[in-house]
């Protein structure tokens, strides 16, 4: 196990990080994220959020998407704690 990795949600993320997308609880996921590319195994990074934390822009394998908060926290990533 590589203790320089962290496992946290995508709702952890500040902005400018970047991770892999490691689960994805598609029982509270829409069907049109996973459509779009919100899978295990793809790049994420958080380009902006928006006041008060909702909605946060991402940036997952060059698809733009806006997501909210509620369905961010259950896609776990894995980020480099740098």
């Amino acid at each position: 196990m590589n203790l320089n990795k962290l496992k946290v949600t995508l709702a952890d993320l500040k902005r400018g990080q970047k991770g892999t997308i490691k689960d994805v609880s598609s029982i509270y996921i829409p069907l049109k994220l996973l459509e779009m590319g919100c899978l295990p195994g793809n790049s994420v990074e958080l380009v902006q959020v928006a006041p008060f934390s909702d909605p946060m822009y991402l940036n997952i394998n060059g698809t733009h998407l806006a997501i909210r908060k509620e369905t961010a926290v259950h896609i776990v990533i894995e980020c480099s704690n740098e």
